[in-house]
């Protein structure tokens, strides 16, 4: 078999330290090894597979499109096209908006800020993403990132017109106190001053993720709806990235649908689990206001690739799949039990300072040094040797565990059965007594 790690240039990898298994195949929430060993994927991959492995669904339809039409532009029509857009609007609630498709998460980003900037007559307006955020690797997204990443490239995104503000982080709140409440409602005012600091003339939109993330911070429920009334008083545009929170990650279609109408976004972005990484696809989602801005004018965007026939035929399968199959309450019902779960492993590890999310198959650990302090065992986003160690001894008895920084990331496949999660939480259970005992 030809192994990859002379020849390919791996991405987030230091080159020399690069040494992957290779995979050859899968099943459900398992991946399938070379060396025959079967891995439990409790991260999704990157939070992507939402439907596991596989899926017979998404094979089906990518063969079955194949067959008829591999590629045309969108200069062209193309049947998948047409109905995934329909399904989303329809799904969304944004009835008479319309669907951009994009090649993934980072690029429907940067195309939804330059639709928003379009839309609302500020070509260069002003942007306000959040602090410890992640939008995407391209050179707009890392801008929009807060993330300490893009300073090591050398990206200024005052430059291109970005704005960050604190996070709404309720266990180590930016704004003082230990009061998720209190800190869910300054991080929202805290946009609303930014906008009436820059000129509400000046600000084109504010991009925020509703809940799931890399950045392992899952704001509090009062956040989201007071972030929309603030944008929406001032007339700002507000783009829901939902690349990683949708598709039932978060126990909805889309995260923000748990706020109902006092949390609908503008725009909102999408990717990931919208073809269930079967291929790749992203989308920007637009309102019916929005949408009617734009509709007699030029859009100057969109890449060859947009809208590829077999990415949205699979977007259609993965769609019908979360539905007949149920997947969106099961992933509900699912991350209530293992947040109890790992509310338990709470009570029995110190080390384990605060345990979050549950709202669907994402829970966040954050492990401390001290429970009392909340003081790190490492800095932002450094991971505690320890906790690598944990990981590959993980990996090594048969279950892969995503982490960042002081955080473990649950993150499963939707499609994860009850025991495998089981599975996965007492091998946690085991490993952190082994590597934390102290």
């Amino acid at each position: 078999m030809i192994a990859e790690r002379d020849s390919v240039l791996h991405s987030w990898s230091v080159q020399a330290d690069w040494d992957a298994p290779t995979v050859v195949g899968g099943r459900g929430a398992r991946l399938r090894l070379a060396d025959g060993r079967e891995i439990l994927d409790m991260s999704s991959l990157a939070e992507c597979s939402n439907l596991g492995h596989q899926h017979p669904r998404l094979i089906e339809a990518i063969r079955s499109q194949a067959e008829r039409l591999c590629f045309v532009t969108n200069a062209w029509g193309a049947t998948p096209r047409a109905e995934l857009a329909q399904a989303l609007l329809e799904r969304s609630g944004f009835e008479g908006g319309r669907v951009f498709f994009t090649l993934g998460g980072a690029d429907a980003n940067e195309h939804a800020v330059r639709i928003a900037r379009q839309a609302a007559r500020k070509p260069g307006g002003a942007i306000i993403a959040r602090e410890r955020s992640y939008h995407g690797a391209t050179q707009l997204a890392m801008a929009l990132s807060g993330d300490s990443r893009a300073h090591s490239l050398g990206i200024d995104p005052r430059a291109l017109g970005v704005h960050h503000v604190p996070p709404p982080y309720g266990y180590r709140c930016p704004f003082g106190g230990r009061d998720e409440v209190q800190c869910g409602d300054r991080a929202a005012a805290a946009v609303a001053d930014r906008i009436d600091d820059l000129g509400v003339d000046k600000v084109a939109a504010v991009i925020m993720e509703p809940d799931a993330g890399t950045n392992g911070i899952v704001a509090p429920d009062n956040y989201w709806p007071a972030l929309r009334k603030h944008t929406a008083d001032r007339g700002v545009w507000l783009i829901a990235d939902e690349v990683m929170s949708a598709f039932g990650r978060c126990g909805e279609w889309f995260a923000w649908q748990r706020h109902g109408e006092a949390g609908r976004p503008d725009l909102m972005t999408l990717a990931k689990g919208l073809t269930g990484a079967a291929l790749p696809l992203g989308a920007v989602v637009l309102s019916a206001e929005v949408a009617a801005t734009l509709e007699h004018e030029m859009l100057y965007s969109g890449l060859t690739y947009c809208g590829h026939p077999l990415a949205c035929a699979a977007g259609v399968a993965a769609l019908r799949a979360y539905e007949e199959e149920g997947l969106i309450a099961r992933s509900r019902a699912l991350g209530a039990q293992l947040l109890v779960q790992l509310q338990q492993l709470q009570s029995r590890h110190r080390v384990i300072g605060d345990v979050r999310g549950g709202h669907g198959l994402f829970a966040v650990i954050e492990l401390v040094a001290d429970r009392d302090s909340r003081a790190p065992l490492a800095p932002w986003p450094q991971t505690p040797p320890a906790l690598k160690s944990l990981v590959d001894t993980a990996m090594a008895q048969g279950v892969s565990f995503a982490t960042r920084g002081n955080l473990i990331v649950l993150a499963p496949p939707l499609v994860v059965s009850e025991a495998e999660l089981a599975d996965a939480v007492s091998l946690l259970d085991r490993l952190l007594a082994q590597f934390f005992a102290k």
